[in-house]
């Protein structure tokens, strides 16, 4: 197999995560934080490009307003944006829609994306799920991501639990799962990481219910 080229995408690191209304509560929000900033550490000094997100709405509302004080980038990611090779906005959950960044990434030669970022749970998953059909390979890093509990009318879901299965859930198809400390490995060897399967992942599932 040969050497991905990848690109690490660093997606709406933003202290309305922190500060705000949606504060990402597993993994703990720091120290998802400082792997987010050790992954773009490592990528800098890989030479691999680093493309920054940013999600925004209309000025006044609740969350990711423009002229909110909730929503610039935390300060580790903002300091360490100077190194981009990209940044945009963009207002829904896929890193795709409405953006530039396909063609992008196709000018660069990039055949392999890396999520860090929040949330889990909405713009992470997306942004995975966004990059099937245009062929991209995708590699989450499960500490350098994070989630929030929910409760809504459906159900209701901790955020450990939320994290841990949409983890599950992206290495079962979409997505290669890793920590940043393996990532960092592989991006040294420019090795692939391994990415499991839907119908061996259903099989293991099978297997845990006997």
């Amino acid at each position: 197999m040969s050497a991905p080229n990848r690109a690490l995408i660093v997606i709406d690191v933003q202290q309305e995560y922190f500060e705000g209304l949606l504060p990402i509560q597993y993994p703990s929000r720091e120290e998802s934080a400082a792997r987010v900033a050790q992954a773009m550490d490592a990528a800098t000094q890989a030479g691999l490009p680093v493309v920054v997100v940013q999600h925004v709405t209309e000025e006044g509302a609740p969350v990711f307003a423009p002229d909110s004080q909730t929503f610039p980038l935390h300060s580790e990611v903002e300091k360490r944006s100077a190194h981009a090779a990209k940044r945009f906005s963009k207002q829904t959950s896929s890193v795709f829609a409405d953006s530039d960044l396909e063609p992008w990434l196709r000018e660069n030669n990039i055949d392999t994306i890396t999520l860090v970022g929040y949330m889990t749970n909405n713009c992470v998953v997306g942004s995975a799920v966004g990059a099937e059909p245009l062929g991209f390979n995708v590699e989450v890093l499960s500490d350098a991501t994070g989630a929030i509990d929910l409760v809504n009318a459906a159900g209701a879901a901790p955020a450990r639990q939320v994290h841990e299965t949409l983890m599950a859930l992206l290495n079962s198809n979409w997505a290669a799962v890793s920590t940043t400390e393996e990532w960092v490995k592989a991006i040294s060897d420019r090795s692939a990481l391994a990415k499991d399967n839907l119908i061996e992942s259903a099989a293991r599932g099978r297997n845990a219910d006997d």
